[in-house]
């Protein structure tokens, strides 16, 4: 905006220094007298170096060659304005009667250098000399209607440097017009120009010229095209801060392009978000703060309304927002992988993660989406927030579904000092398969799954992060299978083929923990119960190289005869391609403990039949001693105690009655 105000002004003072020029004839005479009065009027200096020519029919004009305005003293020696003509013509008539009517203003090839210092002073500010003060100071003059039929730049070229922010903007091949009717109605200026080679065009129509000029809101429409960028906005706006407010729309195919036009530096971004776009109701604030309401917002196929709040002013830009949307595609497009053909190996992608979007702003973000699909997983309903704070977002999970289950807990993005991801989630009543064929492309494994699950990772691409891992978790499943494996029938026919289409281990419940270092996994309580089986399994899982290497071993196999088996079966190998192998050690070790087992229970049962048959000898010889017989359901002992007593009372009768 400060731009066209200063070529607005240019024009305007370019007209103004050509109605001089006429007034101030002879022609001999035009230069010195028209520099001394441009100088009076503006305190700059004012030379024409060529030919000036003049005219009276059918309107009094002028033409100067050569015409250089000087710059301020601050600004350098160098000229605010240099034209290799300035041409002219005003309406005789109106003239006569007091005003200025200017039928057209022509400056062909000129040069425009704007600045802007540390300070904040612009050289194409020109201000006024005082003509008197006090009491006795002349009355001011009767201010000149001023209309500007036509004015034109043809062939220009435009520099503007702003020592705030660094900006140093060079548009060349400019060409420019401008119509003013009335200086107190509306106008319009039409122009177009390349910028660091990019084609720019400029239309901008406005209900009141001088209050725009005099850095006033008022109503204004304008339409921009710059580097393939479209904005058009409708509404009141003023010159100062720039303030505005009203409806504004933009569509930026390639926001990288644009960003380096105007000598930003900006974040790439992925051809799945391109292009970018906006609709909604803007304000900005003198302080440069943007707010919009009732916004609409794309980015590719995404699709989000609601409001956003963005502050300039700090280290970093903040942006605030409420949005909502549909189903979100963040996918991108095309990928980075390994390489293609059948030669690639597979694995995590080494391409870098660019993450440099994290720290070009702060952001306090609520989103609410009715699905989200990326490149790990796809949700469902979500909920979430977004903090970013100097390069580190932490997502809040509010309520996530996945996959016929929940998810919450939080995910963690770090790219102060190198790219980290980390979280703290929990998962519950999860459908496995889909899941593990989406983050891992894993299919062997179905059922219902929960899980509590605490991880970091480091480094700059996928393969990096997954292989520096660490953290610890639970997990129990329920009511699910193995795909492609029979673990039953492998390990009680002691067969490997049970594998591939058609095999499956249906199980009821598994249940573990585990902890992660170093990109591997590993457990040593998992517990799997199935209706004809019942195994323990300890090993790790290598997260970052994408392999096994667990040891199953079974509890107990039930068929229908209750056989009870024991035999350890290894499972090593990459994801893709795991293979299978009995431990033959652990099996021989197996049977051996089984035949001891089966020794020592045969030589038990030997022991109890002789000692039985001992204690039976035995018994029957003491009857037979004290002449008594074991009675149905009596003891040894009430036996042995019924001989005694009989024993003993024959005896006794025997003393006491002898012969």
């Amino acid at each position: 905006m400060r731009l066209i105000k200063a070529l607005v002004t240019a024009l305007i003072g370019g007209a103004v220094l050509a109605v001089v020029l006429v007034l101030l004839m002879p022609r001999e005479s035009i230069v010195r007298l028209a520099a001394q009065q441009f100088e009076t009027e503006t305190g700059r200096s004012l030379t024409v170096e060529g030919r000036v020519r003049t005219s009276f029919f059918p309107v009094i004009g002028a033409s100067a060659q050569d015409v250089r305005i000087s710059n301020p003293d601050w600004a350098g020696p160098g000229a605010l304005l240099s034209a290799e003509e300035v041409e002219f013509g005003v309406d005789l008539a109106a003239l006569i009667r007091g005003d200025i009517q200017i039928e057209r203003v022509v400056l062909q090839s000129p040069v425009l250098h704007l600045q802007r210092d540390a300070e904040g002073r612009v050289n194409w500010d020109f201000g006024t000399q005082a003509s008197g003060s006090g009491s006795d100071a002349a009355e001011p003059a009767p201010q000149r209607r001023l209309s500007l039929a036509e004015a034109r730049i043809s062939n220009g070229s435009l520099r503007y440097e702003d020592a705030r922010t660094g900006t140093d903007l060079r548009f060349e091949a400019v060409e420019a017009s401008l119509l003013l009717p009335q200086l107190d109605g509306p106008a319009e200026v039409e122009g177009s120009a390349r910028l660091d080679g990019q084609p720019v065009t400029l239309s901008l129509r406005t209900d009141h010229a001088s209050r725009m000029l005099a850095g006033h809101v008022t109503g204004v429409a304008l339409d921009l095209a710059a580097a393939g960028a479209e904005i058009t906005f409708a509404g009141r706006a003023g010159l100062d801060g720039p303030v505005a407010e009203g409806a504004l729309q933009a569509h930026v195919p390639q926001p990288d392009l644009l960003m380096a036009m105007l000598g930003q530096p900006g974040a790439a971004v992925a051809p799945g978000f391109l292009p970018l776009g906006m609709t909604a109701q803007v304000t900005r604030t003198a302080d440069g703060r943007l707010f919009a309401r009732d916004g609409q917002f794309r980015a590719g196929g995404l699709r989000l309304r609601g409001n956003a709040d963005l502050d300039p002013n700090g280290e970093r830009p903040r942006l605030t927002g409420q949005f909502a949307g549909d189903v979100l595609d963040l996918r991108a497009s095309g990928g980075n992988g390994t390489g293609g053909g059948a030669a690639a190996s597979p694995g995590w992608s080494r391409a870098r993660i660019n993450a440099d979007a994290l720290g070009l702003v702060d952001a306090d973000i609520s989103l609410q989406l009715a699905g989200l699909r990326t490149d790990l997983t796809t949700l469902g309903r979500t909920d979430l927030r977004l903090a970013i704070d100097r390069a580190r977002a932490v997502t809040t999970l509010r309520e996530v579904a996945l996959f016929g289950g929940t998810l919450s807990g939080e995910f963690v993005m770090n790219n102060r000092s190198g790219l980290s991801v980390g979280g703290d989630l929990r998962a519950r009543d999860v459908d496995l398969l889909p899941l593990l064929s989406d983050l891992a492309d894993y299919r062997r494994l179905g059922g219902t799954g929960s899980a509590d699950l605490q991880f970091l990772g480091v480094g700059n691409t996928m393969h990096d992060i997954m292989n520096s891992l660490r953290g610890e978790g639970r997990l129990r499943l329920v009511e699910g299978e193995i795909i492609g494996l029979d673990l039953a029938g492998m390990l009680r026919n002691l067969d490997l083929s049970h594998m591939g289409e058609g095999s499956r281990t249906v199980y009821q419940s598994v249940t573990g923990s585990f902890t992660i270092s170093d990109g591997v996994l590993r457990n040593d309580d998992l517990r799997l119960e199935a209706q004809r089986a019942t195994v323990t399994g300890r090993g790790s899982v290598g997260l970052g190289q994408r392999n096994l290497d667990y040891r199953i071993l079974p509890v107990a196999l039930r068929d229908a005869e209750t056989e009870v088996l024991r035999v350890p079966l290894m499972i090593t190998g990459p994801w893709e391609a795991p293979r299978f192998r009995l431990d033959l050690e652990a099996l021989a070790e197996e049977r051996l403990r089984a035949e001891r087992a089966r020794l020592e229970e045969l030589a038990r049962e030997e022991a109890e039949r002789l000692e039985q048959r001992a204690q039976g000898e035995a018994e029957r010889r003491i009857e037979r001693a004290l002449g008594v017989e074991r009675e149905e359901g009596e003891s040894v002992q009430d036996t042995l105690r019924r001989g005694l007593e009989q024993e003993m009372g024959n005896r006794l009768r025997g003393l006491l009655g002898g012969d």
